[in-house]
């Protein structure tokens, strides 16, 4: 692991940072053996560590999988983040948490987010429509415009629970995101600083680790 800049003790980038690495991030808590609490990115980054995942000896009978946002969609939907992670990892015994809207959400053991090319994390986005909650909880978004390529309504943890948790990991691909992030973790720039994931890097919160490959 090495540090990222000066005046972000929490963040660190972990190397190497490809699907392998994060898969073994993610063995590593599995294998604790304990009760576990993990909330897992959708899109369409995860599936290259899900296959990775589903093919080792795992216990995951002690494991909660829980999801940091999905689309309002049915689970057979292909857009539906939920439906690729059960369809991936349903067979191997760990349990599975909805999101319900509203619902209270208990603190995680490691939270696994991704990032999309306009700064978002889970389904906060830059400019959105959604209902805000107090506490750690299930919140709706609806984000303003709708992207041509996902253009559902959306249910998401909000910041409150994405912080609660004793790590997380912020898994980005490509020179694009990679640009986005020196640009929010230098601190210099007001438009980055603006991005929902300068929030998880630059506000309170717990340890974050970047998993960041071409």
């Amino acid at each position: 692991m090495t540090d990222a800049t000066p005046g972000s003790p929490r963040v660190r980038w972990a190397d190497p940072g490809d699907a392998a690495a994060v898969a073994a991030r993610i063995e590593a808590e599995v294998r604790l053996g304990t009760p576990r609490r993990i909330a897992f990115t959708g899109g369409s980054t995860p599936l290259k560590v899900l296959a990775l995942l589903a093919t080792r000896d795992l216990d995951w009978s002690q494991v909660t999988i829980a999801l940091t946002d999905d689309r309002r969609v049915p689970d057979d939907h292909p857009a539906s983040n939920f439906g690729k992670i059960h369809a991936a990892l349903g067979a191997t015994g760990a349990r599975f948490e909805r999101l319900v809207e509203g619902m209270a959400v208990a603190p995680f053991d490691l939270v696994w987010l991704g990032m999309g090319d306009d700064g978002h994390v889970a389904s906060l986005f830059p400019t959105m429509q959604a209902l805000v909650r107090p506490g750690p909880t299930v919140i709706a978004t609806t984000p303003v415009p709708l992207p041509v390529e996902a253009p559902f309504d959306r249910l998401t943890l909000n910041e409150m629970a994405l912080k609660a948790t004793a790590e997380i990991i912020l898994v980005v691909t490509g020179a694009a995101k990679r640009a986005l992030l020196d640009r929010v973790l230098a601190g210099t720039d007001v438009a980055a600083l603006a991005y929902p994931v300068s929030d998880v890097l630059r506000g309170c919160g717990p340890q974050v680790t970047i998993y960041w490959s071409e």
